[in-house]
């Protein structure tokens, strides 16, 4: 079956359901079109309740089998999933516009990198260790909620799902409700790959339906979302009467600083590339690029260049670079965006409001550069998730750092510059939780997450391993 014939059920311990009556429906709409073109099954508390319950009772005997045996499951889902990578892509192209090219090397690379990383990690973690006497014990947590976003599908379905699966937990993914095609695909590998009944189950719906309850119900042991600060807000609050552990990956506002001796044609280049990538619709994207000021308007013009060249289009087309961003109100939140940007006085460069030359619907937004930005407008303080990149001069590297930090956020940041002491001093007075040095290869064993109102907690590889377990000690156990 395909995932649009799923779009109808949860699975549920152990296979696929329909849901409870009561359940409702809403219309799935590609970006590309700005039309419908399924109808998926929204889930209710009780649905929520009946995965939440089958997860409850697989967890005694998940927890109990040997780790070998858990690697090997997390070692035949990455087989499956590798095997069916370009019915993925396909998925995640059409659910949230991401380019065909863009979906197949990015979106689906990023999924199978994650399974393979936290193989890897799982096989020289740590679960027993001795300290004199007493012996420590990292074991699973137990029932998982695992919230996740619609613009990186698969990297944030494969960050909580691997490694709760191999520190023997058991889990209830909530996908997003506007790009569930992929999260579905992943039900059916899961499926395939022989996971015992209740040891992953998926329900769709919306957050308040679906997601709150996740949060907070008693049963369950800890909460992993990745959304925005506002529905983190939520998910916290929901979970802090039944004192559950909350792991958050959330906003970001991250700050490029372009050291006065970099390379700028090529750093600006770069960091405007990396800005709009995705459509802009990542949550770590370097958004502030910061300059000195006497390169400003040099800056601002190569980043202009950048823009006009990137090519707008189809996400079906394999030369595309820009889709459309997944949804009309994405699409309205970032056009009221540029035009306070236009309004707070911010130079437009390149793009600005409106649908780019040659669409006429979908959610296509122009690649956006705006110079001469001063970090208490708009565009520098809310994270705009789009193709909108803001300029900002500064006289002093002190002032530059200043400025980075002056945000409520502190997911990411980055650093580009030729001497390296420089560029060394500079990352360490950074308040993010990750900050790239010079546009390094990506480190899928690097810790990913924020300071801040960015979040808490941390995923990838074995830094995920260590949140969804806790640890026991056992005192007096004696020396071997």
């Amino acid at each position: 079956m395909s995932a649009h014939d799923r779009l109808g059920e949860f699975y549920i311990d152990g296979g696929w359901v329909a849901p409870l009556p009561g359940a409702g429906a809403a219309e799935l709409i590609d970006p590309a079109t700005g039309r419908g073109y399924a109808t998926l099954a929204h889930g209710t508390e009780a649905d929520a309740e009946r995965a939440i319950a089958a997860a409850h009772a697989a967890f005694p005997s998940w927890s109990s089998v040997p780790f070998a045996e858990r690697l090997a499951l997390l070692k035949r889902i990455l087989e499956i999933y590798d095997a069916r990578s370009e019915e993925i892509a396909q998925a995640i192209s059409q659910e949230m516009g991401a380019p065909i090219t863009f979906a197949r090397d990015a979106q689906v690379w990023a999924g199978s990198a994650h399974l393979g990383a936290t193989i890897e990690a799982a096989e020289r973690f740590h679960w027993e260790e001795r300290r004199g006497e007493t012996l420590l014990i990292r074991e699973g947590i137990g029932v998982c909620g695992l919230i996740t976003p619609w613009n990186w599908p698969m990297n944030q379905i494969t960050c909580k799902v691997a490694p709760a699966i191999v520190a023997g937990c058991t889990m209830v993914l909530k996908p997003s409700e506007i790009a569930p095609l992929s999260g579905l695909i992943w039900a059916e590998i899961m499926h395939e790959a022989g996971t015992p009944k209740g040891v992953f189950n998926l329900v769709n719906g919306t957050g308040p339906e679906v997601g709150q309850v996740l949060a907070r119900h008693p049963l369950v042991d800890m909460v992993s979302f990745t959304g925005s600060t506002r529905a983190g807000t939520a998910v916290a609050t929901a979970a802090a009467p039944s004192v559950k552990r909350v792991a958050q990956e959330l906003g970001g506002k991250s700050a490029n600083i372009l050291l006065p001796d970099v390379d700028l044609e090529t750093a600006v280049a770069e960091g405007a590339n990396a800005c709009f990538a995705n459509s802009g619709q990542s949550c770590d994207a370097p958004t502030r690029m910061l300059v000195p000021a006497d390169r400003h308007d040099a800056a601002v013009a190569i980043a202009a260049g950048v823009a006009n060249t990137v090519k707008v289009g189809d996400p079906r087309d394999e030369a595309t670079d820009l889709g459309p961003v997944v949804s009309r109100l994405q699409f309205d939140k970032i056009q009221r965006l540029i035009e306070a940007g236009i309004a707070e006085g911010a130079h437009l460069a390149a793009g600005g409001p409106g649908l780019p030359a040659g669409t006429n619907q979908g959610f296509y937004v122009r690649p956006t550069v705006f110079g001469g930005v001063t970090n208490d407008m708009t565009v520098a303080r809310e994270e705009i998730f789009g193709p909108v990149l803001s300029i900002i001069p500064y006289d002093s590297v002190e002032e530059a750092v200043r400025i980075a930090n002056d945000t409520v956020y502190g997911l990411a940041a980055y650093v580009q510059g030729t001497d390296m002491a420089q560029v060394r001093a500079v990352a360490r007075q950074m308040r993010a939780g990750q900050v790239q040095i010079n546009y390094p290869e990506w480190d899928l064993f690097a810790p990913f997450g924020g300071y801040k109102q960015s979040g808490n907690g941390r995923e990838y590889a074995d830094w995920a391993i260590h949140d969804f377990c806790e640890v026991k000690a056992l005192v007096g156990y004696g020396a071997d």
